[in-house]
């Protein structure tokens, strides 16, 4: 940046910025400029009813004008817009806007742009949250001043006030954040792997490769962009970064990274010393995908400059997060996982390959265009039936009739799924709750929908 922090928060607070979204991002970025002193307008596509009242409240007392259910009329009276990951930057009306000059950015690089410190960022179609959270149990553990902040579920402009010189801002970002930066600049960046998500929003594999590429698009050579050699995919999305790229693997030996040698997790560095950082069979968060999301977590930490005994004892300890592959408890002898976060086909079949096998899939909700065909083709030896719900059931069906699987039933929501669930399990029998598919047809996002599917369990067990 070519200003200091305090040279662009004076020049934030005598503008006049709309803010799109009134999500978690959203109800941030307004109060946060308001704090400001910008004069700050809100939009939202919901009315006023089906917002947060106290929020409303909140509007009305501090003089915030605001468009429920409407858009401005004219955008050329705002000096910028502040967008929610969720808003599509193509919506019409800021279309216009950006035909008239006025500037566009997301609520991260607001963020960022009004931050101290540092910034780690980390995207990826899977395992965002997983690294996020890890990488930030490794700061704490190293005694690094550190917040977890973006997709994550912490909104990184509400943290911007308290940010100081010597803090880390650990970022999951998606390609919705992604896709609206232009300054943004991470010391460390990170892309976990690259498989098809999101495509009803960017429309092909093109364009939402360039969103998560922007992670590391501002960066120099004096920074690190971690990404997983494994997935070619996901490495060829690196080619374009000035920062130095560090590799991790879990299948190959590599001359500079983060690699498995003889199941221990190592990194070699840029002096081709080789530093052992933990055993990785004795990882608490099971499967080859979280031995991916550990060796992206110790790259990330390492470049960081954080020591390896840190990065050993967080990554040992570290007990997964929630909603992903979280066991919830035995009922009958069937073991109950919750992973609301698998969104995807790649996510879900993650977890089907690391559950392994007598596994009743609960799966289904909004399919955001996605070819169901590569699910369906990992059903085969590892799912006994699947329990289909929400707007994609059909979809999901098709393909796994076409691949040959016919133990499919429906049911019209989550508690009803659970029963259905176990009725057809057996002892030692496992039922997953991985939707392949975003929570938006029946949820407001994935926690809502992990914490019905948990209730329902709860219900189960009493």
């Amino acid at each position: 940046m070519s200003y200091t922090v305090d040279e662009y928060r004076r020049e934030v607070s005598a503008k006049k910025i709309l803010v799109v979204g009134m999500g978690r991002s959203g109800i941030a970025a307004v109060k946060e400029l308001h704090k400001l002193g910008a004069t700050v307008t809100a939009q939202d596509i919901n009315t006023v009813d089906k917002l947060d009242p106290k929020f409303i409240t909140y509007l009305d007392r501090e003089a915030i004008e605001y468009y429920f259910g409407s858009i401005p009329e004219h955008m050329d009276v705002f000096d910028m817009v502040v967008l929610s990951p969720g808003v599509n930057p193509n919506l019409d009306f800021l279309v216009d806007g950006r035909n008239a000059g006025v500037e566009i950015i997301g609520e991260l690089e607001m963020a960022f742009r009004l931050s101290r410190g540092k910034y780690v960022a980390i995207t990826g179609t899977n395992g965002k949250t997983t690294t996020t959270s890890l990488v930030g149990k490794i700061f704490e553990k190293a005694g690094r001043k550190s917040t977890v902040v973006g997709n994550i579920g912490i909104a990184a402009i509400s943290k911007v006030q308290d940010s100081t010189d010597d803090e880390w801002m650990i970022a999951e970002a998606s390609s919705f954040q992604l896709e609206t930066i232009s300054e943004f600049k991470p010391v460390v960046s990170a892309i976990l792997n690259f498989t098809p998500d999101h495509l009803n929003r960017h429309g092909n594999m093109d364009e939402y490769g360039a969103c998560k590429a922007a992670i590391a698009s501002n960066q120099t050579e004096d920074e690190y962009m971690i990404v997983n050699y494994d997935d070619k995919a996901c490495l060829a999305l690196s080619r374009a970064t000035k920062a130095k790229v560090v590799p991790f693997s879990r299948q190959e030996s590599l001359g500079f990274g983060a690699y498995l040698e003889d199941g221990y997790i190592v990194i070699r560095d840029e002096n081709g010393i080789v530093h052992q950082i933990c055993n990785s069979e004795e990882l608490k968060i099971i499967g080859d995908h979280n031995i991916e999301n550990a060796l992206a977590a110790a790259a990330i930490s390492f470049f960081a400059g954080i020591d390896c005994e840190a990065i050993s004892d967080a990554i040992e300890k570290f007990p997964g997060v929630e909603h992903r592959i979280e066991y919830c408890g035995v009922v009958d002898g069937v073991k109950f996982y919750n992973d609301s976060k698998g969104t995807n086909v790649e996510a879900s079949i993650i977890a089907l390959k690391a559950l392994k096998e007598n596994i009743i899939l609960i799966a289904g909700g909004d399919g955001k265009a996605q070819d169901f065909t590569e699910l369906s083709e990992n059903l085969a030896g590892r799912v006994k039936s699947i329990v289909l719900l929400g707007r994609a059931a059909k979809d999901i069906e098709k393909a796994a009739t076409a691949a040959g699987f016919t133990s499919i039933y429906f049911e019209n929501d989550m508690n009803d799924c659970v029963k259905k669930a176990l009725s057809l399990a057996a002892e030692g029998d496992k039922v997953l709750l991985s939707p392949a598919c975003a929570s938006w047809d029946m949820y407001d996002n994935y926690e809502q929908r992990g914490e019905h599917f948990k209730s329902c369990v709860n219900l189960l067990l009493r």
